[in-house]
């Protein structure tokens, strides 16, 4: 049973998404939804992101989402890897993950300094894998990128431990776009 999973994955430049109305994030955020709703049906309660942008945020959307419709257990910690991480990013970014941080039910920092170097990176990543007991990843293997280094420290973890891994790949996307378009369509 897992009570508690990390989300994470790519960002939205790694995925050509460069406008917050992109139509992939719909996809994106129905099958972190999908995912959610079969952990959540076994017991999930809460749901830690790092705050990163894309993969994270519009699972923190989505947490929300499951909240206001019936889901007000499911709660949603934002665990940063340093302080002020969204320092250098542009305004309108900021205001979105403000927004996610003022409606998150538990907010902190894993080193309570700014960044320094990597290895905060990495620290977050085993502290964050260490205190849950799933990974949510959007992530494919045969497409680098951000979210590697994460899989890699969980599926080290998953070693020792009964420690639960759940990628949504390029075609589960592929399956939730055409399973949406399938219903869409009227005949």
């Amino acid at each position: 049973m897992s009570k508690v999973a990390i989300v994470s994955g790519y960002k939205p430049h790694e995925l050509g998404i460069f406008k917050p109305n992109d139509p992939g994030v719909h996809y994106i955020k129905a099958a972190i939804k999908k995912q959610l709703l079969s952990l959540v049906d076994d017991g999930l309660e809460w749901v830690i992101i790092s705050g990163q942008l894309g993969t994270e945020l519009w699972a923190a959307e989505v947490v929300f989402d499951l909240q206001e419709n019936g889901y007000e257990y499911l709660q949603l910690a934002v665990i940063t890897p340093f302080l002020n991480q969204e320092e250098n990013w542009k305004d309108e970014k900021k205001e979105w993950y403000e927004s996610i941080l003022m409606q998150a039910d538990y907010v902190d920092s894993i080193t309570k300094k700014p960044y320094e170097n990597p290895m905060q990176f990495r620290l977050k990543n085993q502290f964050l894998v260490e205190k849950s007991d799933a990974l949510i990843l959007l992530y494919d293997s045969e497409r680098d990128g951000s979210p590697k280094f994460l899989y890699e420290t969980a599926k080290n973890y998953q070693q020792k431990t009964d420690y639960k891994i759940y990628l949504i790949d390029f075609y589960d996307l592929q399956a939730i776009v055409e399973e949406e378009q399938m219903n869409s369509t009227e005949y």
